[in-house]
């Protein structure tokens, strides 16, 4: 006799099946700044240097949001940290020089207005939200519109930086559930 289905109906990937595939594609693909996969001796072209500068960049600017939550949030630091840190590192994978240790200063604080949830550069002008919920969203938001804009730029790019592009986007998806839904 099979079993009933669950009466609860899940919708979206279970947070197990994330948690193992983003690692598991990011060690797949590797997040490195190497070539784009073209022949040897060939550098990477100027389209795919200008893709990974901009693609730093954003990473680089997400980076900022992180830093401007954590501190006017302090208390969301513990489960902010892991996320901000591997944002780092996708930002040294496609050719950034960001380090690893938070550069901002408890004065400084970045927006998660409406506006700015849309774009991955917060403004530094603005004021991160008064609390918890709205500032993880927020960052969800950030997160979810940069992983968006990556997924989208996976057609036009070549070999490697579509690889690339491919395992920081599945990252950035895993970041927005854990920020919304997971218990990071």
């Amino acid at each position: 006799m099979p079993f009933p289905p669950s009466p609860r109906a899940r919708s979206g990937p279970r947070r197990r099946s994330l948690l193992a595939a983003a690692p598991a594609a990011l060690a797949l693909t590797g997040c490195t700044g190497g070539d784009s996969g073209g022949p040897a001796g060939d550098g990477p072209s100027a389209a795919d240097r200008a893709a990974r500068a901009r693609a730093s960049r954003d990473s680089e600017a997400l980076v900022e949001h992180y830093d401007a939550v954590i501190a006017a949030r302090p208390g969301l630091a513990g489960r902010l940290r892991p996320l901000r840190e591997e944002v780092v590192r996708h930002a040294q994978a496609f050719g950034g020089d960001r380090k690893a240790s938070p550069s901002v200063s408890p004065s400084v604080s970045a927006s998660v207005s409406p506006s700015a949830a849309s774009s991955a550069s917060p403004s530094p002008s603005a004021t991160v939200p008064g609390n918890d919920k709205d500032a993880l969203a927020g960052l969800a938001a950030a997160e979810k519109e940069l992983a968006d804009r990556r997924a989208k730029a996976l057609g036009g790019a070549p070999g490697e930086l579509a690889r690339l592009l491919a395992s920081v986007a599945a990252a950035g998806a895993a970041h927005v559930y854990l920020l919304t839904k997971g218990n990071a």
